[in-house]
């Protein structure tokens, strides 16, 4: 079913976050980004159009635009698959497309850099499309990076072929990130149709988990239950409080090299090439929170980021200075970082699948 809609929904909170965060800077907007072409490169000069949308301002609300007002969008919910999750809802009504996909526990407005996003796509002639799938909310759990790819496929097919796109970008944060680089990896048909990708806050679940006291236990029950044929079982509550959680996805999030695991600063470069190398095929920003609450203390952030990008071929990449994982006191900067990235990158690599 198919209809037109304002959106008012309320934002979740992407992760269940420490207390400590890291506290905003008072420097501008501009000098909080770090970018370049995998080492080094030029920022771009940066438009003061998209500035202002990416504050807020110059009709962010009210008007014809994709915001009505705060938590308030403008646009078109529709069905793009079977199951009842299948949900999408698209501001702007334009041919190319970013697909925000989010991390553990996210669903439709999962982080506070959507609504002006939303805004500056729009004056670029780009619809942001956010949807539901089987892993939203608490589904995480119950679902697989394999499932996702499913779910991610039919959308880009329903996009190509009921909203005639020609061609998408896709943006992931947090988990949405590893979302899409299997998607990628699986060549699936529509996977033809992605101009570029970015990653926000590509971090490992596994090294975060292992912070906490109760993980390597875990790790071990997760291991047996799979040995024994018992990976679609559930795992005991305190293994996972926020969530029903099988032994497969619990140790596919927390065990050394499982299916999840791929943005690790403990993998060698060889390593991380593997895991990462086919996305030199597609334009690709890592873009990095460098005050990231989620990766531990002894990880050089830095360093990451250079191997990270490397390791996909030369990636881009966007360093946001003291933004915490979900950009939410770096909006501003997060919004720039991606509208530069779509405008340079986004007109490139669209292929129509079934040309």
């Amino acid at each position: 079913m198919e209809g037109k809609s304002d959106m008012n929904l309320s934002t979740p909170s992407s992760l269940s976050a420490p207390s400590s965060q890291t506290a905003s800077s008072g420097t501008s907007w501009f000098s909080g980004i770090v970018r370049g072409r995998s080492a080094s490169a030029k920022m771009s000069t940066n438009s003061s159009s998209t500035a202002a949308a990416a504050s807020g301002g110059d009709g962010a609300e009210g008007g014809s635009g994709p915001i009505n007002k705060k938590h308030q969008f403008r646009g078109v919910m529709f069905k793009y698959g079977p199951k009842p999750i299948q949900v999408a809802f698209k501001t702007g009504d334009y041919r190319q497309q970013v697909i925000f996909i989010g991390g553990l526990t996210d669903g439709f407005l999962a982080t506070e850099y959507l609504e002006p996003l939303a805004n500056a796509l729009e004056k670029e002639r780009w619809s942001l499309v956010q949807f539901l799938f089987s892993s939203s909310y608490s589904g995480y759990g119950l679902s697989s990076l394999k499932q996702d790819a499913i779910e991610l496929d039919q959308l880009i097919s329903y996009l190509i072929n009921k909203e005639e796109s020609e061609g998408v970008v896709l943006l992931g944060h947090s988990t949405g990130c590893q979302d899409i680089v299997y998607y990628l990896r699986t060549n699936a048909a529509c996977s033809r149709a992605v101009r570029a990708a970015i990653l926000q806050a590509p971090v490992s679940d596994r090294e975060f988990k292992a912070t906490l006291a109760e993980t390597p236990s875990m790790i071990d029950l997760a291991s047996n239950m799979i040995s024994e044929n018992r990976g679609s079982e559930l795992m005991p509550l305190e293994a996972n409080p926020d969530s029903p959680i099988t032994a497969y996805r619990y140790h596919s999030l927390c065990a050394y090299n499982g299916d999840d695991d791929m943005f690790s600063s403990d993998f060698s470069d060889d390593q991380l090439k593997q895991k990462l190398g086919h996305m030199s095929n597609t334009p690709t920003m890592v873009m990095f929170s460098m005050g990231d609450e989620y990766v531990p203390e002894y990880v050089d952030k830095k360093a990451l980021v250079e191997r990270l990008c490397r390791a996909m071929g030369g990636a881009e990449k966007a360093e946001i200075e003291h933004g915490n994982h979900s950009l939410s006191n770096r909006v501003v900067e997060a919004v720039e970082a991606i509208i530069d990235f779509v405008k340079r990158d986004g007109p490139k690599g669209w292929e129509d699948p079934w040309n």
